[in-house]
């Protein structure tokens, strides 16, 4: 009987891992998408990404153009990609169209050659959203999301999450509304805010306190640029933002609308 249990475990470790599915709604149903069609697909190719930014070094992958297996979004549209570890990514549908210079590509782990683990995160895979040319299109850090479970076209961020919005008396140009789109691209992805927001990674940041309540600005913003920096803690998954990521206007502009929110906390 032992022998037979061995021989069991021997051959499910010798064979791959199982396909994984990645599962897609655009408003017309569910499509679920496997790994072995993605990667015998004709326009799966292997691609090179020169600084990619979960291995922080050049990486080669076989993966599809994103934009063919998103048939009948449009410009105007949002969406949504959700990872297995509760990050949320809220992206347009104009990047994704590859008509701003950047293109974006769904990476496919092959169970058979899988990729190197992340420390502290485990496999990127089974799909990741990475991106060629991304500097022409501002692509952010938060825009390439790994562990991809599934995408959803939803209404945008301001439609969903109302307790978001700064005051709608502010002008167009005023700094704090800049942070807010700022806050968006790179903060809404892991966090939620007055308890709004898909994210399940990172706690709320207006309740019960606001960072800028606890934090003195220049604190805030060196913890922004490199987490460890203030508390030094080697399983925290937060990532520092370099100015290439968030610039100090943005960085400012963030901060701003984070002051500003602190002052807009629903009622208890």
């Amino acid at each position: 009987m032992k022998l037979i249990v061995l021989c069991l475990i021997a051959l499910c470790l010798a064979q791959p891992a199982a396909a994984a599915e990645l599962r897609v709604d655009l408003g017309h149903g569910v499509v679920t998408y496997r790994t072995k069609a993605l990667l015998e697909r004709g326009d799966a190719r292997i691609i090179e990404v020169p600084a990619d930014v979960a291995f922080h070094r050049p990486m080669r992958y076989r993966a599809v153009p994103l934009a063919a297996l998103l048939g009948g979004i449009a410009a105007g549209d949002h969406l949504q990609f959700v990872a297995a570890d509760g990050f949320a990514a809220e992206i347009p549908a104009a990047l994704l169209l590859n008509r701003l210079g950047g293109e974006a590509w769904l990476a496919v782990e092959d169970p058979a050659r899988p990729w190197p683990v992340l420390p502290g995160h485990g496999s990127a895979g089974p799909f990741y959203v990475v991106w060629t040319r991304p500097k022409a299109a501002r692509i952010g850090p938060e825009q390439w999301p790994y562990q991809l479970a599934s995408i959803r076209r939803l209404g945008g961020v301001a439609e969903r999450f109302p307790a978001i919005l700064p005051d709608p008396s502010l002008p167009p140009d005023n700094e704090v509304r800049r942070g807010f789109a700022a806050f968006q691209r790179t903060c809404f992805a892991c966090h939620t805010l007055n308890g709004q927001g898909d994210a399940r990674l990172g706690p709320d940041l207006n309740l019960p306190h606001n960072p800028t309540e606890y934090l003195r600005a220049d604190l805030l913003r060196a913890f922004i640029r490199d987490p460890q920096s203030l508390r030094r803690w080697p399983q925290a998954k937060m990532p520092g933002f370099d100015t290439h990521a968030l610039s100090d206007a943005d960085l400012d502009a963030v901060l701003a609308y984070l002051r500003h929110m602190a002052g807009r906390k629903p009622a208890r």
